[in-house]
């Protein structure tokens, strides 16, 4: 089986993070690269686990989230079905098995918001944490005066963390965030449509998402 540390160990894949995030610098995007798909893999496997899924799901959904984003490469629009597509050579060259490969491809071309649906549990765990990564250290500007509202929006998330209640019936993202950056109508204004994406995906679980910013309840 391709684990998800012979996917952390490629060097082609490691190029193809790099790059393509650095295509996502030239076009002035928050940070893509190792830390968000890292960061992305941990709370996929927090999620899946949590809910009582089997260590091969659990290792699938954090090579989904780990390779979710190379499809930056080729181009920003439709990002995530050139990812699954460039996934599905990486991981058939790999000797993944094809029903294994089925399901790592099916996530990552559901992941963005434009177009995916959480059409099963790993495409479901995998759009909540990669919507949920909202963080300060995010942002690559080092020039407060200059900040668009995505910056000065994840530039103001002192902290965000995702939770699944003791029953599995809830999942928050508990955030708090310096108002002096960003209220939270800005928050809304960008995020709104990946909240609502992170709520069907929850649905999907079995789960009822709950977001909220500043001891508030807002969703």
């Amino acid at each position: 089986m391709v684990s998800i540390d012979d996917i952390k160990n490629n060097e082609d894949i490691k190029t193809y993070i790099t790059q393509a995030d650095q295509s996502l610098v030239a076009l002035g995007f928050t940070e893509h690269s190792f830390a968000h798909v890292t960061r992305v893999a941990e709370t996929s496997r927090y999620i899946l686990e949590t809910l009582g899924f089997d260590e091969h799901e659990v290792e699938l959904v954090q090579i989904a989230a780990y390779l979710h984003d190379i499809g930056n490469l080729v181009n920003r629009v439709d990002h995530s079905q050139s990812g699954a597509v460039m996934s599905f050579r990486i991981l058939d060259k790999m000797g993944m098995p094809s029903g294994d490969i089925a399901k790592v491809v099916t996530a990552i071309g559901n992941h963005d918001e434009g177009t995916g649906v959480a059409v099963n549990p790993i495409a479901a765990a995998l759009i909540i944490a990669d919507k949920t990564d909202v963080r300060r250290s995010r942002v690559r500007n080092t020039d407060i005066s200059t900040f668009d509202m995505h910056d000065r929006v994840n530039y103001s998330v002192k902290k965000a963390v995702v939770k699944i209640n003791e029953e599995r019936t809830i999942i928050k993202l508990k955030m708090e965030i310096d108002p002096h950056y960003s209220s939270i109508m800005d928050y809304f204004e960008i995020f709104m449509q990946r909240m609502l994406m992170c709520r069907k995906a929850a649905e999907t679980l079995g789960l009822h998402f709950k977001l909220i910013i500043n001891e508030q309840q807002l969703i």
